[in-house]
């Protein structure tokens, strides 16, 4: 693990491999870490990869900010700093993630190679009674969030148990300011102006950011292409990881 100081906080990450590709940086969800994308170090072996825990996850220091777009704009600070110094021209993003990266697109000066968009969309809304169970039942929420075809479609039991245990470790306040900030995100009107090619991947069963939500990227986006993971839900680079990366590595080979 690696650390970066920047805007007066400092920003934990995991890197591994050079390669001649345009390095991969990757952006987790909502109540997540940096863990969930263990399995994409495997295409190290074709370009650098970094994860990042943002601010208030996992090993990161936290940024006090009022859920929605001061919260957005903190977590682009974190990636753009991190992409800068492991020279990563490539965004992975996982639903809370996939905002970052788009917001980074749109309006910060750093030079991109690509997006990967995966378990997200152009418009984050989220459930009114998932938020209300952030409120006050976390408990309920993390459940719910566990449920057949949300995070996981059919994942062994462990899978399932650690990723319960990553959720509880961020705990409620962060978690909820997330879920908060995924709700106030909305970049439909302006994905005309990410013109950098694109890959919109999504679970077959995510029943949290559906495919449709993909399709519509695909469609809105200007070099946007869309695959599907089979047998999996919105987690699909920890559920379906060969499937998943699969589709990442012919997307960098046709940039």
């Amino acid at each position: 693990m690696e650390r970066l100081t920047h805007h007066r906080r400092t920003t934990a990450y995991r890197r591994r491999g050079t390669g001649d590709g345009p390095g991969l940086l990757c952006l987790h969800g909502s109540g997540g870490s940096r863990d969930v994308w263990r399995a994409q170090f495997r295409l190290a072996d074709a370009t650098g990869v970094a994860a990042l825990d943002l601010s208030g996850h996992g090993d990161s220091g936290d940024v006090d900010s009022e859920p929605g777009y001061e919260t957005l704009a903190a977590y682009a600070d974190d990636a753009v700093a991190v992409a800068r110094e492991v020279d990563a021209r490539v965004l992975v993003g996982n639903s809370l993630g996939g905002a970052v990266a788009l917001t980074v697109a749109l309006e910060r000066d750093l030079d991109l190679a690509g997006l990967v968009l995966t378990g997200t969309g152009a418009r984050l809304a989220v459930l009114d009674d998932l938020l209300d169970w952030l409120d006050d039942d976390f408990d309920r929420a993390v459940e719910f969030l566990h449920a057949p075809d949300r995070l996981f479609h059919d994942a062994d039991e462990a899978l399932v148990e650690a990723s319960t245990a990553a959720m509880y470790d961020v705990g409620r306040a962060v978690t909820r300011r997330d879920f908060r900030t995924c709700h106030g995100f909305d970049v439909r009107d302006r994905l005309d102006e990410v013109t950098v090619p694109t890959l919109a991947v999504v679970g077959e069963y995510d029943q949290l950011t559906p495919p449709w939500y993909h399709e519509y990227l695909a469609d809105e986006l200007p070099a946007c292409s869309y695959a599907e993971i089979p047998d999996a839900a919105h987690l699909a680079m920890l559920e379906r990881p060969a499937a998943f990366n699969e589709r990442v590595r012919e997307f960098l080979d046709g940039l």
